[in-house]
């Protein structure tokens, strides 16, 4: 039998969600404006933008004109811990609310996802209810009912839900009894069904013992479906195969969200994750883990970080096995000496190519091992370990006991620090302080073996929103901070080293997009200043320069152009796309949008617009006066900051339209709001207590240019990512180090440069290009001028030191990929201001020139599309050819 083709990643076309890109009222890149202050207010949690996308898409969807298309079968495509359960919790209130919904029946492929759900949306004292207590809507308390079926009349102000596995489901349902849900009475209700780990339920799985199952299972949730007209099915999956045809075609029109996993960890939400690979025993394995994870538990004390304790899971194949491991691993904990354990971490210390355990052992050797013996002991015990696949243990009464442990890891009154799993936990674990998966070694690992895992490794990068400082952080905080501290933001998977096992498994975690690092291959690339350039004057006693800092006082922030926001100049709001039909099948609209016609929306002057201004404020809780005063301290009321000229008193919401399109009121709101959330992002990025200034400083050239360490680790899946490595510069007397440790952009600029070095000779007597590692140094530019957006400090990778009889000059240059370009427009635009005419250097003698020039681009094979090096010439700064 022939093998089923493929769908090529580049011929994936999900047109629903692209249309939905495309035409809804939001730009879904930007966030959304409001969300329903009956889903605000009634959840425990902030939603996030691209949470915010999924409800909106939805509430997009319901709007359609459904003669064509009942759009009742919805998918959203999220990524594992991005947070589905609070999506699915906003749903239930928006259905309930906007759509009258009342019943609600969620299930799923496990029991212990159905317990856990259950947990989230009914139980007001579990530390992990999504809810707030009580939820109120309209001034009406509603309550949400667990149900095994559901009332023939329900009562008020009430939601319910029926919690049910889908072969409970599938029982019920095909074997009515009594106290049960049945067909008969779903027939009665429209309903919502919410189908979590939705991927169980499609057919297209390796296996036709699968295939048969998910068949069924998905026949009978298209049964339930069509029981009644008005029914709603939405699907919540982390792992959908759309390369498989069967499966894409199938839901090509029906995907309203995806958000997968390289996203959520590219922006911060997630731990980054690590492979740590290595050819030790299970028992080496082990005690290396403990020694990892009580290393990292001592950084968070060292740190102030309190209550921080990190698990770690120890993954095997059988129950038999896990309960085996289970016994040794206490065992191996229970007989270690000071002795032993000082002997073991010498030997690894030798031999070792990890990163992660270099560090651990380093800190370890300087310890004193007796006592470190006597804490694992502590912290490694029989009542400090669980296993998920036992319930028969002394201090585990039932698997409830085991749910609400495994479930509760994060909880100081929580003692567990180790897991045993099979695979009951590759789904419906919310864990958030797991921060090592032990891989146990053992035969016949199948490649369906490795799926389960990588959704577990998935799991397991779910970001712990620890306090430092006094604050919590729900994203990353220390990615620029020494390696060590990094660890609190790590999740690191040891695995066995078996070659058809590493590839199905790089397989696995490339078929769910999760990008992992290597720590395995890590390397240190040093960079050393050239002994030439030792002897130089230029280095002995030259000078690199640097803007001060000045405080700004509060009294400073009287108006809205001192946050950088110019009202006669902000770009028109966008609603061409709001004010324009469009087919689903056709796609984007091709048009110049400079073409469109620009109309006023609401002026601000204007007394027939103040109760729609009035209206858009209510639903922003920033404009409330509290809130306003902390970004504006000179403000005195809202009405001054709505009608004073200082403020938006002469604001005009202009907006880009459809031809011939007449806006709604509708629409007006919306253009409002989305410019209330411009001048909001105004207030907030730019109030800030310091800023640049255009008075430069000396910093001597020694201080600057020092050795430097460039730590480089490999990823263990994706091919994309950027190459850093050493180029050696023996030769090039221009260039400071001996080596450049840099990426190709990076290369192929310095080669530029090299290429220009005899124009450069024709002005300058000394030239030297100077790489400036951020991680080396403290040295940085901060945005000066009238209008300062940007408060933080940046340095550009280069300066250019030029010397001739008459001047020093000083150019600071930066390469740039094209993907980076727009979000650091500042940064360009920072460094054009840096100019002779603009500046003003704090020393007596006048022979300084320093200057900034737009970035160094390629794009396509295309070299300087900026044109870095003509603005050279144009300057004067390089002689022409």
């Amino acid at each position: 039998m022939a093998r089923k083709k493929t769908i090529p990643e580049g011929n994936i076309d999900l047109k629903l969600l692209n249309w939905l890109n495309d035409t809804s009222l939001f730009n879904q890149n930007q966030g959304l404006q409001r969300l329903p202050l009956y889903i605000k207010q009634n959840l425990k949690h902030s939603l996030r933008d691209y949470q915010f996308s999924a409800i909106y898409n939805l509430d997009a969807v319901e709007k359609l004109d459904k003669k064509d298309d009942p759009y009742n079968q919805l998918m959203f495509y999220m990524a594992t811990g991005s947070g589905k359960t609070d999506i699915m919790a906003a749903i239930i209130l928006y259905m309930y609310q906007a759509h009258d919904y009342q019943y609600f029946l969620f299930t799923t492929s496990t029991t212990a996802v159905v317990n856990k759900t259950i947990d989230n949306f009914t139980n007001v004292v579990s530390p992990k209810y999504l809810y707030k207590d009580p939820i109120v809507i309209d001034s009406q308390r509603i309550a949400i009912k667990a149900v095994s079926e559901f009332p023939i009349t329900p009562e008020k102000n009430t939601i319910y839900l029926k919690f049910t596995g889908i072969q409970q489901l599938s029982n019920d349902i095909n074997s009515p009894r009594e106290n049960s849900i049945t067909e008969e009475s779903l027939r009665k209700h429209k309903i919502v069904i919410l189908a979590d780990e939705a991927h169980h339920f499609n057919v297209g799985t390796r296996s036709k013992s699968e295939d048969t199952t998910n068949k069924n299972w998905e026949a009978l949730l298209d049964r339930i479906r069509d029981l009644n007209p008005k029914n709603q099915q939405l699907e919540f999956t982390a792992t959908i195969d759309l390369h498989n045809p069967d499966i894409y075609h199938k839901y090509q029109k029906k995907i309203i969200a995806q958000y997968d996993l390289s996203k959520f960890i590219d922006n911060g939400y997630s731990k980054q994750v690590y492979r740590l690979q290595a050819n030790n025993s299970d028992k080496d394995k082990m005690l290396n883990a403990v020694l990892l994870s009580q290393y990292r538990k001592r950084i968070a004390k060292n740190m102030d970080i309190y209550d921080f304790k990190p698990v770690i899971l120890f993954k095997s194949n059988t129950i038999e096995v896990s309960r085996e491991i289970n016994e040794r691993f206490l065992t191996m904990i229970d007989s270690l000496t000071a002795e032993s354990l000082q002997s073991f971490v010498q030997s690894q210390n030798r031999s070792t190519q990890s990163e992660a355990l270099g560090l651990a052992y380093k800190y370890w050797l300087n310890q004193d091992f007796g006592a470190t013996v006597a804490e694992l002991k502590r912290d490694f015990q029989e009542f400090t370990t669980i296993n998920a696949n036992d319930s028969k243990k002394k201090d585990i009464i039932d698997n409830e006991s085991v749910a609400r442990k495994l479930n509760t890891l994060e909880s100081p009154e929580n003692p567990i620090r180790s897991v045993f799993a099979v695979a009951k936990l590759s789904e419906g674990w919310d864990v958030l302080n797991l921060y090592d998966i032990v891989r146990i070694g053992e035969k016949n690992i199948k490649p369906n073996d490795t799926n389960a895992e990588a959704q577990l490794i998935g799991r397991g990068a779910r970001y712990n929103p620890f306090i430092y400082k006094g604050e919590k952080s729900y994203t990353r905080r220390f990615d620029d901070r020494k390696p060590e501290i990094q660890l609190l933001e790590r999740l690191y998977y040891h695995t066995i080293n078996n070659p058809q096992y590493l590839e199905n498994l790089r397989k696995s975690l490339d078929a769910i997009n999760l990008p992992v690092n290597e720590d395995t291959k890590y390397k240190i690339y040093p960079a050393k200043v050239k002994n030439s350039f030792k002897q130089t004057n230029t280095y002995k006693h030259g000078n690199v320069y640097i803007n001060k800092v000045e405080v700004v006082p509060e009294d400073h922030y009287d108006s809205i152009q001192k946050y950088g926001f110019n009202l006669d100049t902000t770009e028109p709001i966008d609603m061409i796309s709001a004010t324009t039909e469009r087919k689903i099948d056709v796609g984007a609209d091709k048009d110049n949008r400079s073409s469109f016609p620009i109309v006023n929306a609401v002026v601000f002057s204007n007394p027939a617009d103040k109760t729609l201004i009035r209206t858009a404020i209510s639903f922003n809780p920033f404009y409330r006066f509290e809130s306003l005063k902390r970004q504006c301290p000179t403000l005195t009321s809202v009405r001054e900051f709505l009608t004073s000229n200082n403020w938006l008193g002469h604001a005009v919401v202009r907006v880009r339209v459809a031809n011939g399109h007449h806006l709604t009121p509708q629409e007006r709101l919306t253009a409002v709001e989305k410019y209330l959330l411009r001048v909001q992002n105004a207030l907030v990025n730019n109030f800030q207590r310091s800023k640049g200034t255009n008075q430069f400083e000396k910093v001597a050239v020694n201080e600057v240019i020092r050795d430097y360490d460039k730590r480089v680790g490999d990823s263990f899946n994706d091919s994309k990512a950027a190459k850093i490595g050493p180029y050696e510069m023996k030769g090039k007397d221009w260039y400071a180090y001996d080596y450049a440790i840099v990426d190709q952009l990076e290369m192929d600029f310095i080669d530029r440069i090299s290429a220009e070095i005899p124009n450069f000779q024709k002005k300058y007597d000394q030239i030297y290009l100077l790489r400036i590692d951020e991680r080396n140094t403290d040295f940085k530019l901060h945005d000066f001028g009238e209008s300062v957006y940007r408060y933080e400090g940046y340095m550009p990778d280069f300066i250019m030191y030029l010397r001739n009889e008459d001047y020093i000059y000083q150019i600071y240059m930066e390469p740039k990929g094209t993907a980076f370009v727009e979000k650091d427009r500042w940064k360009e635009e920072l460094l054009e201001r840096i100019d002779p005419n603009n500046i003003i250097i704090l020393e007596d003698n006048n022979d300084i020139k320093l200057f900034g020039v737009k970035f160094y681009v390629e794009d396509n094979g295309k070299q300087d599309i900026h044109r870095m090096f003509p603005e050279l010439r144009e300057k004067g700064l390089l002689a022409d050819n």
